[in-house]
């Protein structure tokens, strides 16, 4: 059978990255982080949509080259279509169309939380690939989802957040304690070296398998700041041990749902996929599962965040089944699985 490589062009956020993939395996996978909106205390679109066409270029060519081959090895180009955001989207989605009408070969869309999942089917991922049907937790800065996984095409929604995404939870609740954006991986950082159970922020009791995380947002707010007026060293001095506890509220929130739709399904393989799933803390509590009885996939490092290795993998099984994109698509900032 002859071998399938894949260009795979992301561009959803503030990451521009490119990754050669063949028949899974990783070849390269590029990435270009955006250090320009650490000084706004989050992503502005405008300035990610400049950043990434001054990076598309040359993420392409470094993946392309230190894949070690030429153009006209590339099968198909697989692009996030979305969700993310609108401009930044339209970068990649303009590039991958120009590329793929010149070289006259296949375009396919991929959709980035289906790829997200799909990561896990990365051949270098050494824990091996989960069977079907699996339980997916999906945490990233813009989404939380738990889906039931039953073909690499087929994706069934079960829960997910009514409000904020637990990533956003993390950046939030970190800027409130004073850390600089991305607060995410310094919570995860401070938290080492905290007390997780020194303090105790509200938990939403939602009945079914759906998340809610503003109003652990607001109990962060409303604690530091009633501290503050009794001592306004207060952050300073419980910087480690606020961390600590933030994250094992998060963390909590996310497993007892995870739990509960293990219960509820019958199903005991279970996997993390995106940004958040590189938190030490949910990382170890989602081993914890093994004491449940339940096969557990985690991916590694480097296809937890943003990345366009996913994007190629899921642009692999979508050639597969021959299902590609044309040029009259347009991104989607908002894309249902």
């Amino acid at each position: 059978m002859k071998s399938i490589t894949i260009l795979g062009i992301e561009s959803s956020c503030d990451d521009t990255s490119a990754a050669v993939l063949r028949d899974r395996r990783v070849l390269s996978n590029v990435i270009a982080n955006q250090s320009v909106h650490e000084q706004y205390g989050g992503v502005v679109p405008e300035l990610a949509s400049r950043s990434h066409q001054s990076n598309i270029v040359p993420v392409a060519d470094q993946a392309i080259k230190q894949a070690g081959i030429s153009l006209h090895e590339i099968d198909a180009i697989a692009y996030t279509l979305g969700p993310g955001l609108a401009g930044a989207l339209m970068v990649g989605s303009s590039f991958a169309k120009g590329l793929s009408l010149g070289l006259n070969i296949p375009l396919i869309e991929a959709h980035h939380m289906k790829a997200h999942v799909l990561a896990h089917f990365i051949l270098d991922n050494k824990q091996g690939e989960p069977d079907f049907p699996f339980l997916c937790l999906t945490v990233s800065g813009g989404h939380t989802q738990l889906l039931v996984v039953s073909s690499t095409a087929d994706f069934k929604v079960i829960g997910q957040t009514r409000d904020d995404a637990a990533g956003e939870a993390f950046d939030k609740s970190a800027k409130i304690i004073g850390l600089p954006y991305p607060g995410g991986p310094l919570i995860d950082k401070n938290a080492q070296n905290g007390d997780p159970n020194k303090f105790k922020f509200s938990k939403p009791s939602l009945p079914d398998l759906d998340f809610s995380f503003s109003g652990i947002k607001t109990s962060v707010l409303y604690f530091v700041r009633d501290q503050m007026k009794e001592n306004p060293a207060f952050i300073e001095e419980n910087k480690n041990d606020l961390s600590a506890s933030i994250q094992k509220t998060i963390v909590d929130s996310l497993m007892v749902k995870v739990k509960k739709a293990i219960d509820q399904t019958g199903i005991q393989r279970v996997a993390v996929a995106g940004g958040v799933s590189a938190n030490s803390a949910l990382r170890g509590a989602i081993l914890d599962l093994r004491n449940y009885g339940c096969e557990v996939f985690i991916p590694k490092f480097e296809y937890c965040t943003d990345n366009a290795a996913m994007i190629a993998v899921h642009g692999h099984y979508l050639y597969l089944d021959k299902k590609f994109g044309d040029l009259s698509s347009s991104p989607k900032a908002r894309y249902a699985i």
